[in-house]
C-alpha cells in the first residue's frame, strides 16, 4: 500500500483516480511515499527516506527545495499548462481594466451613491476615469510557454500587434504561436515598443538563467513612460521597489500583479489583484489530475513527465524493472549496463536521461527474473543516489 500526503488541498477529482486498494491518501501522513502539494512551503521539511516524488499542483516549484530533493532521490513533479486557461483569460481581463481606470471608476461610483441625481454626476465625472482601447496597441510577451503562447495568440485575435521573446521556446510551442507574432531575440525590442509588457517566464532564484527581479530599474528605465506591466507568473519576477519608484516618478504607467504584499497593495499605480490566476474549478481540477498521473505513472511503472529535477524518461513496460537515480558522470550510465549482476538477469532494455547534475536510467527485464542482487550491486555504484525494484 503506497501512502500519499497532501499538504494542500487537492481537487477530489484527482485524488480519486487513486486505486483505494493500492494508495492511502492523507493530510495527515507522515511517512509518506508521494507528496501532492499546492503552495504549502517546503524549504524547511525534513524528508523520510521512503518518499519517492513530489507533485506541485501547478506550473511553479519555487515552494519546494527541488535541488536538495534531487540529492535525496526525490523526483519532484509540476503540472505546466494545466491552469494555463485560468491564468491567460485572468492576463487578458488584466489587459482590458489596466487600459481604462475601470477599478477606480467603480469605486467613485460607490462614493455617490444614495446623493442626488447620480446619473447626473456619473455624466459630469466620468472624464476622470478616460482610458484608452488596445485594439492597434502593442503587446510583448516575455515566455511564450503554455500561458504566454495562448495571451499573445488572443491578443492578436483582438487586434492587437505582439512582441514575443522566447530563447528556450519548442518546436512544438512555436508551431502553436500565430504567425502574425512577431519574435524577437532581444527583450529590449519589446522594452522599446510594447505598450503593454506581459511577464510568463518561472522563477530562478539565482545561477545561470536567474529570473530573480527579471524586470527591474534598468528594464523599467527602457520602457515607454505610459507602458503597463502584468505580472500573472511570480511575485520575485518584479522588482517591486524599482516598479514604485517608476510609477511615481511617471516613468510607467501602471502595474498589474497577482501576487499584492506590504509594499504594492494600495499603491499609487498599482492594480493588486488577489492571487486568481489559477484561481478557478477548471484549472484546479486538472492541476490535480495531472499531478496524479504522473505520481502513479512514477510509482508504478518509474516514468518520469514533467519533472523539474529530473530528466524526462518514459518507456513502456517491457518485464520487471530497475530505476537508477543518480549524479550525472561520463561512466554512470555505463557501468550500470555493463554490472556484471545486471548482464546475468536477463535486461531487455535500457534507456538513460541526463539534466544537469542529474541522471535516471530505466532497466527492464524479464519478468521473474532476480533482481535483488542486480539492485544491489548498483546500489554500491559511485554516483548511484536511489535504485527502484518495480516488479
Amino acid at each position: 500500500m503506497y501512502k500519499i500526503q497532501t499538504l494542500n488541498k487537492i481537487a477530489a477529482i484527482g485524488t480519486d483516480r487513486l486505486d483505494a486498494e493500492r494508495y492511502t491518501v492523507s493530510d495527515a501522513e507522515t511517512a509518506p511515499d508521494a507528496i501532492l502539494v499546492r503552495s504549502a512551503k517546503m524549504h524547511d521539511t525534513q524528508f523520510n527516506p521512503e518518499l519517492l516524488c513530489i507533485a506541485r499542483a501547478g506550473a511553479g516549484t519555487n515552494n519546494i527545495p527541488s535541488a536538495r530533493c534531487a540529492e535525496e532521490g526525490i523526483v519532484v513533479f509540476n503540472t505546466p499548462g494545466a491552469n494555463a486557461e485560468g491564468v491567460k483569460e485572468l492576463a487578458l481581463a488584466a489587459l482590458i481594466f489596466s487600459a481604462r481606470d475601470v477599478f477606480g471608476g467603480m469605486e467613485w461610483v460607490k462614493t455617490i451613491a444614495g446623493t442626488p441625481d447620480v446619473a447626473a454626476q456619473v455624466e459630469k465625472g466620468k472624464a476622470a476615469f478616460v482610458g484608452r482601447e488596445i485594439k492597434g496597441k502593442t503587446l510583448g510577451v516575455i515566455g511564450l510557454g503554455a500561458i504566454g503562447a495562448k495571451l499573445a495568440n488572443d491578443a492578436i485575435a483582438l487586434g492587437m500587434s505582439v512582441i514575443g521573446i522566447d530563447p528556450y521556446i519548442s518546436v512544438g510551442g512555436a508551431l502553436r504561436l500565430s504567425p502574425l507574432v512577431k519574435l524577437t531575440n532581444s527583450v529590449a525590442d519589446i522594452y522599446k515598443n510594447a505598450d503593454y509588457i506581459s511577464i510568463h517566464v518561472p522563477y530562478i532564484a539565482s545561477g545561470d538563467g536567474a529570473t530573480h527581479h527579471y524586470i527591474n530599474a534598468d528594464a523599467l528605465a527602457q520602457m515607454k513612460s505610459d507602458a503597463v506591466i502584468l505580472n500573472m507568473a511570480r511575485a520575485e519576477l518584479v522588482d517591486d521597489d524599482a516598479m514604485l519608484a517608476a510609477l511615481e516618478s511617471g516613468s510607467v504607467l501602471r502595474y498589474v500583479t497577482d501576487f499584492p504584499n506590504d509594499k504594492t497593495a494600495g499603491a499609487k499605480g498599482v492594480i493588486a489583484l488577489p492571487h486568481l490566476g489559477a484561481s478557478t474549478p477548471e484549472s484546479e481540477d486538472n492541476c490535480a489530475i495531472m499531478a496524479v498521473n504522473q505520481t502513479v505513472d512514477y510509482i508504478e511503472n518509474g516514468n518520469i513527465v514533467n519533472s523539474v529535477n529530473y530528466p524526462a524518461l518514459s518507456v513502456p513496460r517491457s518485464g520487471s524493472r530497475i530505476c537508477v537515480l543518480g549524479c550525472s558522470s561520463e561512466d554512470l550510465m555505463y557501468k550500470v549496463t555493463q554490472n556484471d549482476l545486471a548482464r546475468k538477469t536477463d535486461m531487455l532494455g535500457f534507456a538513460g536521461a541526463k539534466r544537469g547534475d542529474f541522471v535516471y536510467m530505466i532497466c527492464d527485464y524479464a519478468k521473474g527474473a532476480e533482481l535483488a542482487a542486480a539492485a544491489d550491486a548498483i546500489r554500491a555504484l559511485d554516483g548511484v543516489i536511489r535504485v527502484r525494484v518495480i516488479d
